[in-house]
């Protein structure tokens, strides 16, 4: 079993980790799957549109909802974040090289989300990659039975990491 997990501080900084780590596996050739975020900054309110990008190919699925410009609640839209989960599964076989995974968040620290997802990866032996949240990581480390790596923030951690 190899899987790692990554962190940052800063807004929004894992999101492009994550993204460039991933972009430049695809452009070395090898058959990534599992999803990016690509969130989209808005006029009408302060906080962004937070959208996944299925990997390899697959499309751009909006997982926030709108909930005004005053709400404080979850914006993650459920329903959003399983359709990118059966997106994901799709493309999700043993002749996949690497899954990456933009979040191991609240979903999959309470069982659903891409949960089943990282398990089905670790069955078939590939790699994976997820980001981690401080608030998720004791849930993270106890699904992966302290099995997962913590590599450095950088795409250049991660590639070394990965062609270890």
């Amino acid at each position: 079993m190899k899987i790692a997990y990554t962190m940052t501080e800063g807004k929004g900084d894992l999101d492009q980790v994550l993204y460039r780590f991933a972009q430049e596996q695809l452009a070395k050739g090898v058959d990534v799957c599992g999803v990016v975020q690509v969130n989209t900054d808005r006029d009408d309110c302060p906080l962004c549109d937070m959208d996944v990008q299925v990997l390899p190919d697959g499309p751009t699925i909006r997982i926030s909802q709108d909930l005004g410009r005053e709400a404080k609640g979850c914006r993650l839209d459920p329903e959003s974040l399983e359709q990118s989960v059966a997106e994901v599964n799709k493309r999700l076989t043993a002749d996949v090289a690497l899954l990456v995974l933009n979040k191991f968040g609240k979903h999959e620290a309470n069982g659903r989300g891409f949960r089943d997802t990282i398990a089905q990866a670790m069955a078939l032996d590939v790699p994976v990659v997820c980001g981690v949240n401080g608030l998720n990581r004791e849930a993270f480390e106890a699904f992966c039975g302290g099995m997962a790596e913590f590599v450095a923030p950088t795409p250049e951690a991660l590639a070394n990491w990965f062609n270890r």
